[in-house]
């Protein structure tokens, strides 16, 4: 598989827009910055609040 190009990635990026509209992209993005930030620290092992208060 190759590498993605500037051109593919913008078509991607233009058919996403396309899909949810400029006022739902910042909530998408905002989204899977939490998810990702909270997979990061699942793999730490970090412990997040409500586990804390469980024990």
């Amino acid at each position: 598989m190759e590498n993605i190009g500037f051109g593919e990635l913008l078509i991607i990026l233009f058919i996403i827009f396309l899909l949810f509209g400029g006022k739902k992209i910042p909530e998408l993005a905002k989204g899977l910055g939490q998810g990702i930030k909270s997979f990061k620290k699942a793999l730490s092992g970090e412990e997040t609040e409500d586990h804390k208060k469980d024990k």
